[in-house]
């Protein structure tokens, strides 16, 4: 086990966090090795946002959640037949949500998919073998000692995502790891993918359809959330693996415009995916992944909304319409529809984020007369009620929500005289 040079974690705020530090005595209450491990130690060397604190220990899952009870801290045996425990201390500091999950070490014995059986050990070498990728198999000893029994400081300075050990085997225990090679390349890799790699992802590209449309979906949503997937996905669409996981996919040009549009809203999940399977006057796309992919109902609504968007002639994108266009559909709808338009129509002008910003700070105005107003006129039938009330609202849309509750009942008067003349 090779130990690089010493950090000094009392710089790290997630390690000397009170929280941490009460998790740490717990755990080492008998005078027990303990190391943070994996992507909060990647992380940290990264200078990175560190949530998600994994910590391993020798000790056995009954052991750890002993400790755990002797110092107070509540725990969730989350993952308690694969040696894993999640402690949530209560402390009332800046850091409160910080998750930790307490894994005793262990090797696989047989893999498949993303279970294993397992058997424990306290050897941390072995431990590290079990892990997917370099850059995770690094650990932190919470007195600063960082140990990298596989060269994973070299991989990530080089932007090297590598496998350890065989590539192919380490998929073959769980063909998820293909989709996470290119989801970290996305995030951690530079210049070309590691070929030993790429090598044993095509080979092994046949067993996706092996996986569950949730497993592929949260994994490729990561990838394009990516700071810039775009380089990756290309990587694999160039290796026969994009049209595996999502054949609608046909070039990343339009992703690429949308990048070009500087703007918070274009790190949007959805919005990504759909400038990636955008095809004008095609709906189908949107179908066929919300249901291949399980979405929610909302995210379902979402895409289909984006995608069937005619953005050839595109009547929200003048300040007279933007108004009663927020009226009567969702903030949320608009703004992706704005965004997607101004790439499709390669549109930067200022005047795109100007309704966007009016969209960001739109307050949708109430309506301010109602059917009692319409009873009280001595209308009595449901339809005509409704059909009234729905003329002077075009009205007032029309007059940009002006027309205060006076004038809108002024103007209900005049037309439910002129169209309803025999019954009042």
């Amino acid at each position: 086990m090779h130990s690089v040079n010493k950090l000094n974690t009392t710089d790290i705020n997630w390690v000397s966090n009170k929280r941490t530090q009460a998790v740490i005595n717990a755990l080492r209450a008998n005078g027990q090795e303990i190391r943070f491990v994996g992507g909060c130690v990647r992380d940290t060397i990264l200078k990175r946002e560190v949530t998600d604190i994994d910590i391993a220990t020798p000790d056995v899952p009954d052991k750890v959640i002993s400790l755990l009870k002797q110092a107070n801290i509540k725990f969730i045996p989350t993952g308690y037949d694969h040696g894993t425990i999640t402690a949530i201390p209560i402390i009332n500091d800046e850091l409160n949500d910080l998750r930790f999950e307490i894994t005793t070490l262990r090797c696989d014995v047989i893999s498949y998919g993303r279970h294993a059986e397992v058997e424990y050990t306290d050897d941390w070498e072995e431990d590290s073998k079990r892990r997917d990728f370099t850059i995770n198999a690094l650990s932190l000893s919470p007195e600063g000692y960082l140990y990298d029994p596989h060269n994973g400081i070299l991989d990530l300075t080089a932007g090297n995502v590598k496998f350890v050990g065989k590539a192919s085997q380490r998929i073959q225990e769980d063909y998820l790891r293909l989709l996470r090679f290119f989801r970290f390349h996305a995030y951690f890799g530079r210049g070309e993918p590691n070929i030993e790699a790429i090598d044993a992802c095509r080979f092994s590209a046949q067993h996706l359809d092996t996986l569950s449309p949730e497993r592929i979906r949260d994994e490729f949503i990561k990838l394009i959330e990516a700071p810039n997937p775009i380089p990756t996905i290309e990587i694999m669409a160039n290796s026969n693996i994009l049209s595996q996981i999502i054949p609608e996919v046909k070039d990343t040009k339009l992703l690429q415009k949308l990048f070009t549009f500087n703007h918070s809203n274009t790190n949007d999940w959805l919005l990504r995916l759909a400038s990636l399977i955008f095809e004008p006057h095609l709906n189908i796309s949107a179908i066929k992944i919300s249901d291949r992919w399980r979405f929610s109902s909302k995210d379902s609504k979402r895409l289909t909304n984006l995608l069937t968007t005619n953005y050839t002639s595109e009547r929200v994108l003048d300040d007279s319409s933007i108004y009663q266009f927020l009226y009567s559909n969702e903030k949320r709808y608009v703004i992706d529809r704005l965004i997607l338009a101004s790439a499709i129509n390669e549109k930067k002008d200022k005047n795109y984020y100007k309704l966007i910003n009016l969209a960001e700070n739109w307050v949708k105005p109430v309506f301010p007369i109602t059917g009692y107003d319409v009873k009280k006129l001595g209308l009595q039938k449901g339809p005509d009620i409704g059909n009234l009330l729905k003329a002077i609202e075009g009205w007032w849309i029309d007059q940009y929500f002006a027309p205060d509750r006076a004038k809108c009942l002024k103007q209900l008067e005049i037309v439910a005289k002129k169209e309803f003349l025999n019954e009042l």
